[in-house]
């Protein structure tokens, strides 16, 4: 049976998604905010585990998509959230069982909970990426050859864009982020809608609680006076790689992105991240010290939350700190949709925790 999700439980997760966005998937507090209201009226939210679902149950993977920066100004809310799932029901002549997130990082973990909020449709306990990523072709089930529609990308004004077919991951998010940028580079998506089988098969599961399990680690650490970077570190089973002030940050929002780069300055060295949204690869005195899909993570250096790419800013004290990738974008087929030549960066993928590709 599904368990109902509790106010705490919501704090929490803003934490963990927040860091396992990885400068990216935009900051959770708005979304958090919506949902702990609707909490506050009596509402509340039903986690569904993924072993749960039959294998014929059709499930809604839903999103915001854009430019991080962008949803600061123009923020989502649960109608908002439901509006792409409504209109797939509508196409496919299919009620949904449950509702899904694409991405576990950032604002995209309480995507769900905002249309579970608006529809009473249990949220399943799982995502297609297991941190945040900038683009539909680095999902698990890209990853693994499924079908990628049909999908739906709405903006808050009655314009909505149903993708019925389409050549490839590739093409689809080619022709989706154009219509993004035409919205303003802020939408809400349904993707194509998946089976309880492909779900249980092929998503990263029980992701929602292991970002609410991280939130719970930073929470107590900062009780009982330890470092919560450590804390965080220990808990993901990540590394430290850098500790230094924020000297320099490029950002431009382009083609439905935020792209930039970020100057760290430390005692005697220096270290350069690049970004898409999301960090993508960092080095340290110019040599590479970390890429892509090993996840990248800017926290403030006192309170151990996450520090978006929208959000840094000349003089933060910051610790950077990597965690592990899932296995399957370290396989050959994910590292040609992950790795950091899927972002432009022409070096080998080599993990800080000495993985080979799995």
């Amino acid at each position: 049976m599904p368990r109902f999700l509790d106010a705490e439980e919501l704090d929490l997760l803003a934490i963990g998604a927040w860091i396992l966005g990885t400068g990216g998937g935009g900051s959770p507090y708005a979304a958090h905010l919506v949902v702990r209201q609707f909490y506050e009226e009596g509402g509340r939210i039903a986690l569904l585990d993924p072993d749960e679902l039959a294998d014929d149950d059709v499930v809604a993977v839903v999103s915001t998509m854009g430019a991080p920066l962008v949803f600061q100004e123009r923020m989502t809310d649960a109608a908002f959230a439901l509006k792409p799932v409504r209109i797939i029901e509508a196409f496919r002549g299919r009620p949904f069982r449950a509702v899904m997130t694409v991405e576990i990082g950032g604002c995209n973990a309480f995507q769900p909970l905002l249309v579970a909020a608006a529809s009473g449709l249990p949220v399943v306990d799982a995502d297609a990426m297991g941190r945040a990523y900038p683009e539909a072709q680095m999902q698990t089930f890209s990853i693994a050859g499924l079908q990628m529609v049909p999908h739906v990308v709405s903006d808050i004004r009655d314009n909505d864009v149903i993708i019925p077919t389409a050549s490839g991951w590739h093409e689809m998010e080619r022709v989706r982020r154009k219509v993004c940028t035409e919205y303003g580079s802020v939408a809400t998506t349904c993707q194509a809608p998946r089976t309880g089988a492909e779900v249980k098969r092929h998503a990263v599961l029980r992701s929602l609680s292991q970002a609410i399990a991280l939130g719970r680690e930073v929470g107590r650490a900062k009780m009982a006076h330890e470092d919560p970077v450590e804390a965080t570190v220990a808990a993901g089973g990540g590394k430290r790689l850098f500790t230094g002030k924020v000297m320099d940050v490029q950002r431009r929002t382009t083609e439905g992105f935020l792209r930039g780069s970020l100057n760290l300055a430390g005692l005697g060295a220096s270290f350069d991240i690049a970004f898409q949204n999301e960090f993508t690869i960092g080095r340290r005195d110019g040599a590479v010290i970390v890429t892509t899909p090993d996840l990248i993570c800017v926290l403030d250096s006192i309170s151990g939350e996450a520090i978006g790419t929208e959000s840094l800013r000349y003089g933060q004290r910051v610790t950077v700190i990597a965690l592990p990738s899932q296995p399957i974008h370290r396989s050959a087929e994910g590292l040609r949709h992950v790795g950091p030549r899927a972002f432009g960066h022409d070096v080998e993928f080599h993990s800080v925790f000495g993985e080979e590709p799995a």
